[in-house]
């Protein structure tokens, strides 16, 4: 395959889905949930549904617990793994919470919505009502991932997505986009701007799960990912700049 070049244009979103991984709560190598963090974020968030751009926002619950970690090697652990799948969809509620109080602290109106009943906390998620908050012009936050086990959040964004007719998935991560391998681990990984689906497919390349490209796939929702952690990065993308790597059809 030849090296991919940057051809495609994004047009400026209307809507986007962010979808931020739990590492997005807490400092690099840390677990739990840093309101230092948590505040970067919601400024970012912010930012961007003050120029007008409805912003709805998954995320992942690793930076709490972590299914794997129920995975004892020696068949001991007495927590199914649909068990801890569950664990993980409540850990990412006391992820949206924190996100939540940080976005109201900015004076940005926003909604926590879950896909696992948590009614004390959290309005249970329906696509029409979901839409309607967006269109007032609040953030909202989706937890829970779809409500079921064995799904990941990157499967759930994209369900999301399509669902609330976003324009674009914003997959913010802790490099700077794709590359052919880990850049952290090789300093000789190849950097790819943009890519097709075709090319993550043929190339077997790692981003998300197979069943979240399958979902955007054909439906011409773009994915663009890129580092949260750099200043000004997801203010750049939602204003339609091409930053990190963007995939498409």
């Amino acid at each position: 395959m030849t090296e991919p070049t940057s051809s495609f244009v994004l047009p400026k979103p209307k809507r986007i889905l962010l979808k931020l991984s739990g590492e997005s709560f807490c400092p690099a190598d840390q677990r739990g949930i840093s309101m230092d963090s948590v505040n970067a974020l919601a400024s970012q968030i912010v930012k961007i549904a003050k120029t007008g751009v409805q912003v709805a926002v998954v995320m992942g619950g690793g930076n709490i617990l972590r299914g794997a970690q129920f995975k004892a090697s020696n068949g001991a652990s007495s927590i199914k793994e649909a068990t801890a799948h569950y664990m993980g969809m409540l850990a990412t509620v006391m992820n949206g919470l924190a996100l939540l109080d940080a976005i109201e602290a900015l004076g940005q109106p926003a909604r926590l919505t879950s896909a696992v009943e948590a009614k004390a906390v959290a309005e249970p998620y329906i696509g029409r009502r979901a839409k309607r908050h967006l269109e007032k012009g609040r953030v909202v936050i989706l937890a829970g991932g779809t409500g079921s086990p064995f799904v990941t959040t990157d499967t759930a964004a994209a369900q999301r997505a399509l669902e609330l007719d976003c324009d674009v998935i914003f997959k913010a991560t802790k490099v700077k986009g794709v590359y052919s391998d880990d850049p952290e681990k090789n300093p000789n990984a190849v950097f790819y701007p943009e890519l097709t689906y075709e090319d993550i497919k043929g190339r077997e390349l790692r981003v998300m799960d197979s069943e979240s490209f399958a979902k955007c796939s054909g439906r011409n929702v773009p994915i663009m990912i890129f580092n949260f952690r750099e200043e000004g990065n997801l203010e750049r993308a939602a204003a339609g700049e091409h930053v990190g790597t963007i995939i498409h059809d």
